[in-house]
């Protein structure tokens, strides 16, 4: 019989479709991931989780909200996420879709924080005040694409010399991204916590006001006493030594270290917030 052999092809288009299915949800995965989008994704998936679960026990009201939700969350998502659908639409445009996305090892890692902490120690001394964030699982693109795209090697003098006075990029934070300097001149959100202290300038309220909505790491070297100060998780810490900026970049940024987990030194100084 010549469509004896059907069923089998039948199956084998399956398990491809399949396949390619799971690739490209894979692919748009790495798309979000590291951006604002995953906590949004997460959300999602919470009002699914709750949508079944009210299916199940029969809560025919809440069933409902939920159904209305998802019925009309494509448009929102659409909305929500336009800034991610952009970007995969420009990466599918260059042909960057398809291309692998490598971790960074602990080595290069161990470099940046070297550089990180030359340039502040060097910048606190001088009194020259700089204002730098990190990248995390959470993403920044949306905040350097407000400064000058730069895409260059992380050093230290590179940094420092970004944050001279008078110089055109000193003004705004700078955005790091693994190895690489993003953007500088960025415009960070300004913290709306009405117990910060009054003595704290601009550079620490947009420090806080960034840690306040995604998880990265963001140092601040004070223009008026060169002190080194941290943000994460909206918490500020401030007047810290070099061996303390030390202890919590390693701690962060090489978490997958187990030495580096383990903490010699406390955060220390004054905290606010």
């Amino acid at each position: 019989m010549p469509f004896e052999n059907v069923g089998w092809l039948s199956y084998f288009g399956q398990i491809i479709d399949i396949l390619l299915v799971t690739y490209v949800i894979y692919k748009l995965i790495m798309i979000i991931r590291g951006t604002r989008a995953v906590q949004l994704v997460k959300g999602i998936t919470v009002i699914l989780i709750v949508w079944f679960i009210s299916g199940f026990f029969g809560l025919r009201t809440l069933e409902f909200i939920m159904s209305q939700t998802l019925t009309y969350g494509l448009l929102a998502i659409i909305i929500i996420f336009q800034p991610e659908l952009r970007r995969g639409l420009e990466q599918l445009g260059r042909g960057r879709f398809f291309a692998s996305r490598t971790t960074p090892k602990n080595e290069p890692v161990q470099k940046s924080i070297d550089a990180i902490i030359k340039s502040c120690t060097y910048m606190g001394k001088r009194r020259i005040g700089a204002l730098i964030s990190i990248e995390r699982e959470t993403g920044l693109s949306d905040y350097a694409e407000t400064g000058i795209s730069m895409n260059a090697d992380l050093t230290s003098e590179l940094l420092i010399n970004i944050f001279i006075p008078n110089t055109p990029l000193h003004d705004g934070a700078v955005i790091l991204k693994d190895q690489t300097i993003l953007a500088s001149g960025c415009y960070l959100p300004l913290s709306e916590n009405p117990f910060i202290s009054k003595e704290l300038g601009t550079r620490h309220r947009a420090a806080l006001g960034v840690s306040e909505v995604t998880d990265c790491i963001t140092i601040i070297v004070s223009e008026e006493t060169g002190n080194i100060s941290v943000t994460k998780n909206a918490d500020l810490h401030r007047d810290l030594s070099e061996e303390q900026l030390r202890e919590i970049l390693e701690k962060e940024m090489l978490s997958d270290d187990k030495a580096s987990t383990q903490s010699r030194f406390k955060w220390g100084g004054k905290k606010n917030g």
